[in-house]
């Protein structure tokens, strides 16, 4: 059995024969935001329809971490390494400190509630990017069926100052995050609102040392499905959900080759010794495959 597809020729150095895509753990309903912790050898994601989120540890397997969860979604880790969460039933984005103590930082722009934040990250002034669609609201699967009061944005909250700006104001229903590994380029997935035939694809933008966004071209069209998480690899290669696995795009918007999974991949992020381990949210289970490249910070 074959786990890859290579498209170009240099695909080939980036994965390795001898290592297979293997299933960690199943029997989820839709798992989400993986997010790995060196320092406690274990990963973090969402199973977001039983809002919980879940630990995986290497040799032990999977535990609760979080129950109730708020339905999260996303996660990342701050520049001083603490959890910041994406959550769709209170409708904000938080930051779990050391001492386990939440802190809520965002729930409202211009005094309306947020729709149900989704992906996140953070840049390395400190800045928390967040996207910000409504799929979280939209029915009550993944949270609460609630009423959208704001259009579906991107965030940017000031790692200084603690304001939030909507910094992309044109998208459908924008989805995951990523920077390139010197964060002068910002990856933006839009997914299209539910029940449409909205455009799909993976935009790109400059950014500025303070911040502002210029461009905004189309990147990429993941085919078949659509890009949901991404993240970078430390050469600057755009990894990508998709319908049938994992797909592998360079720099300059053409693919590479991809990671054949038999679920729909909802999410993915880098991990495991030397970061080169690439850790699979797809569907009902977790997934990983050992690769030759390691993630970006």
């Amino acid at each position: 059995m074959s786990f890859f597809e290579v498209v170009d020729p240099q695909f080939s150095r980036f994965v390795m024969g001898n290592a297979p895509v293997k299933q960690l753990a199943t029997g989820f309903d839709w798992v989400e935001g993986p997010v790995w912790f060196g320092d406690l050898n274990c990963l973090l994601f969402s199973d977001i329809p039983n809002n919980r989120i879940l630990r995986w540890v290497p040799g032990v397997g999977i535990s609760p971490f979080r129950e109730p969860s708020n339905f999260a979604n996303g996660h990342t880790r701050d520049r001083q390494g603490r959890l910041v969460s994406c959550e769709h039933g209170t409708r904000r984005v938080t930051r779990t400190d050391y001492d386990g103590t939440i802190t809520v930082i965002a729930d409202h722009y211009q005094g309306k509630r947020l729709n149900s934040p989704n992906d996140v990250i953070v840049a390395s002034d400190g800045a928390i990017w967040f996207s910000d669609p409504h799929y979280g609201i939209a029915t009550d699967y993944e949270g609460y069926k609630s009423e959208q009061e704001l259009p579906c944005n991107v965030y940017r909250v000031d790692g200084q100052t603690g304001e939030i700006a909507a910094v992309l104001t044109d998208f459908y229903c924008p989805n995951g995050l990523a920077f390139s590994p010197d964060e002068k380029r910002l990856y933006v997935a839009d997914t299209g609102r539910m029940h449409s035939d909205d455009p799909q694809h993976i935009r790109v933008f400059d950014v500025a040392e303070n911040g502002r966004l210029t461009g905004g071209a189309v990147f990429h069209v993941i085919s078949p499905g659509c890009a949901d998480g991404m993240r970078v690899d430390s050469d600057g290669n755009l990894w990508s959900s998709a319908r049938d696995g994992v797909h592998c795009i360079a720099p300059d918007g053409h693919l590479m080759g991809k990671i054949l999974v038999p679920e729909t991949v909802s999410n993915i992020c880098f991990g495991g010794r030397g970061k080169h381990r690439l850790f699979i949210t797809a569907t009902t289970s977790l997934y990983a495959v050992s690769l030759n490249r390691r993630g970006a910070l």
